[in-house]
């Protein structure tokens, strides 16, 4: 075989690999988690960094508490994933440095109290 018979051979096919030869699925494991703990309103993630960071932190998005805003922050970005925009991602990161600014300030008031 030649190595331009090589080529056409492997352009044929069409499952992409990973370590071990194994086949990776087309799916991707966060289309299929679900979750009721925070409530986001439609667009938040669209907003500046601040609003994003203020909004995951109150009791009304997440009842559980800022860390579990944190927790849908990440999710989100993971979900995202490559479709996200460099500048978009770069005012999650931002909205995450925040957010976990704040819960640090909350961790510290219990402990003092």
């Amino acid at each position: 075989m030649r190595n331009g018979e090589l080529r056409q051979d492997m352009a044929k096919t069409d499952k992409k690999t990973t370590k071990g030869n194994k086949t990776r699925s087309r799916t991707r494991w966060v289309a299929s988690v679900t979750t009721d703990s925070t409530h986001p309103e439609p667009g938040l993630f669209k907003k500046s960094a601040p609003a994003i960071a203020r909004a995951l932190a109150s009791r009304k998005v997440s009842p559980k508490g800022p860390a579990s805003g944190m927790r849908m922050l990440t999710y989100f970005m993971n979900r995202g994933g490559r479709g996200l925009s460099g500048a978009r991602r770069r005012e999650l990161e931002k909205a995450k440095v925040l957010l976990s600014k704040r819960i640090h300030r909350e961790s510290m008031k219990r402990k003092a109290a």
